[in-house]
């Protein structure tokens, strides 16, 4: 199983619609690094929800359900996306703040590409950033 962190913004599409929805596309994607996290995506893999631009936090976990599959929303079919199921909310928002001021995060991707929207996570961050979370699962 791989981890990943994806972004979104709440008023385009927040943590509780993901929790009321239970399953959903990941779409829009249009930059060519995270299109190819996308791709790397396998049925499993879990995924850090994170609130983006307000709130800026992990606010969830969701589970990848269907692998890379073409974006309807891309005229020019050069990206896909994925789906994802929610999985469980994080009982401790895990904040930007917290993620910088802690050097074990130093390589993470929202730490290092803070602007790309789909990154990866190692295992080591993933169990460190539930830690922090209080996320048992």
């Amino acid at each position: 199983m791989a981890y990943w962190l994806v972004k979104s913004e709440p008023f385009k599409y927040a943590w509780d619609k993901m929790v009321a929805d239970k399953r959903t596309h990941w779409d829009g994607v249009r930059n060519y690094q995270a299109s190819n996290n996308l791709k790397a995506m396998k049925i499993g893999d879990r995924c850090f929800f994170y609130h983006s631009n307000e709130g800026l936090a992990i606010v969830g976990i969701v589970e990848v359900v269907k692998e890379y599959y073409p974006d309807d929303s891309d005229p020019a079919g050069r990206f896909g996306m994925v789906d994802v199921a929610a999985v469980a909310p994080m009982p401790n928002p895990v904040t930007l703040a917290q993620i910088k001021g802690d050097p074990r995060f130093a390589e993470l991707g929202l730490v290092r590409q803070s602007r790309l929207s789909v990154s990866g996570v190692s295992d080591e961050a993933w169990a460190q950033i539930c830690e922090l979370g209080g996320y048992k699962g």
